[in-house]
């Protein structure tokens, strides 16, 4: 059985959005979510020089990103 998000979780959709907005490039907004490991490969990369940042912030929006748990961020 394949978890998707269709549960909600705890974590704030627009806290999500805000930091992946101004701090997207050191991965703030995937250490919220509880996405340690991804968090820091974005510091790294600094957010895929931006690429991987846009990605992130375009699933924020549709609604496609989650956290750690597979939930959905909850609106």
């Amino acid at each position: 059985m394949t978890t998707t998000a269709t549960q909600t979780g705890q974590k704030s959709w627009v806290v999500a959005l805000v930091l992946c907005l101004f701090l997207g490039m050191l991965g703030a907004h995937r250490f919220y979510a509880g996405k340690i490991g991804t968090g820091i490969l974005q510091i790294l990369t600094f957010g895929g020089l931006g690429l991987w940042v846009l990605i992130d912030l375009i699933m924020i929006l549709v609604g496609k990103f989650a956290d750690k748990d597979g939930n959905a961020l909850a609106r």
